[in-house]
């Protein structure tokens, strides 16, 4: 390229300026003791049946919503509404992933302060998701076992990014009907992310879903005092 030519990064200045909107977004929330979690996965991993079988589990203790992000649909929130859980969809009209300005639009649409813990269910997308901070306080994938033990090699920076791997659909496992490993997947996942947990779990039996509640709700008692009342009662 000539030196005379001016060449301007468009995505990493807009990606620049979304980190600083975040970081104040996260900011803003711990001060109102609000709890943000995202939760990516590819489509069909079971984020909506995690989310609600989540938001049973902690409807006594915590007041939970769930902001749905779809391209252009809405059954997920109709879902998850049917089954008493507040949710509201965000239909991107295209873009595969949710950015920081699309997160406020849900947050402005909850009365927030009525509320203890969000969760963002992001677009089924293993790839535009990871390279977004939405202002989380965590950042939580779901793997489901028939999409096979290889995604770290092929998506390794969502799978760096992430706090916790939720491996759902291990009633799968023993079956004949796959070989996924999760000593094979651990293995990739943790040369990428050595601090990284796994939750290997089933949303259709249960199995493991109380080992992923008691590591939430322990996150959520450590940001702030309130919620650590809550739970010791």
């Amino acid at each position: 390229m000539r030196e005379s030519i001016k060449l301007i990064k468009v995505k990493e200045a807009i990606q620049a300026d979304n980190d600083a909107l975040a970081e104040a977004l996260r900011n803003e929330l711990r001060k109102r003791r609000i709890f943000l979690v995202n939760l990516m996965s590819s489509p069909g991993a079971g984020k909506t049946s995690l989310l609600l079988q989540t938001a049973a589990a902690l409807n006594k203790s915590l007041r939970v919503a769930v902001i749905e992000a779809d391209i252009d649909s809405a059954v997920d929130t109709e879902r998850l509404a049917d089954s008493g859980v507040m949710a509201v969809q965000l239909q991107t009209g295209g873009f595969c992933h949710l950015d920081v300005s699309m997160v406020r639009q849900g947050l402005d649409s909850l009365d927030i302060d009525a509320l203890d813990l969000i969760f963002l269910e992001n677009i089924g997308n293993l790839v535009c998701p990871a390279e977004f901070d939405t202002g989380a306080a965590l950042d939580v994938m779901i793997l489901s076992v028939p999409e096979g033990d290889d995604k770290p090699l092929k998506y390794p920076l969502m799978f760096s990014k992430c706090d916790a791997l939720i491996v759902n659909k291990i009633d799968y496992l023993g079956t004949g009907l796959t070989d996924f490993s999760l000593d094979v997947l651990s293995d990739r996942v943790k040369k990428l992310n050595p601090d990284i947990i796994l939750f290997p779990l089933s949303c259709r039996t249960g199995q493991g879903m109380q080992d992923w509640v008691n590591w939430l709700s322990e996150k959520i008692g450590t940001f702030a005092d309130l919620f650590q009342d809550r739970f010791e009662k």
